[in-house]
């Protein structure tokens, strides 16, 4: 299959401003407001790899008790999103339409600098290995370029039942 992205969609014509906004991310993983943590697709190589993108805003619910006088968006949130993209580039593998992927593990995480509202954050995770219904994807999560945290996710392909 073709990689996506916005380059190859915009020399094709499509001068979009993501590859997938919020309505297909939620056609493809089960994820609903407040916990859904991706706003677009920006780049998806189905089964491969998926770079999403969130913008994190002042308005975010968990900031009201994270922390009232200095809000910082949790790290378990960051690998959350982080997992949700990568769900996102391997539940759009045909095969794989209408299932969950479900966390198996996190090894290896490590969280470089604050992720604060007004944040931009970009989201890539690539699937390094797939045996059966288990795979492994290689996360990093970055604001303005530079990491922000990293981390490899184990996932499991459910029925979604």
């Amino acid at each position: 299959m073709q990689a996506l992205s916005l380059q190859n969609m915009t020399e094709a014509g499509n001068n979009s401003v993501s590859l997938l906004g919020t309505k297909q991310i939620m056609e493809i993983i089960p994820h609903r407001q407040p916990f859904l943590l991706i706003d677009t697709i920006e780049e998806l190589e189905p089964g491969v790899r998926a770079v999403g993108k969130k913008c994190v805003s002042y308005n975010e619910p968990y900031f009201a008790g994270h922390f009232p006088n200095e809000p910082v968006m949790p790290g378990v949130l960051i690998i959350e999103a982080m997992a949700q993209a990568g769900a996102v580039a391997i539940l759009s593998k045909p095969e794989n339409k209408g299932k969950t992927a479900y966390f198996a593990g996190i090894n290896g995480a490590k969280f470089k600098q604050k992720v604060l509202p007004g944040s931009v954050l970009m989201l890539e995770l690539e699937i390094i290995k797939e045996k059966g219904p288990i795979g492994i994807g290689r996360g990093t999560a970055k604001v303005d370029g530079k990491l922000a945290a990293s981390a490899e996710l184990t996932f499991a392909i459910g029925n979604g039942e």
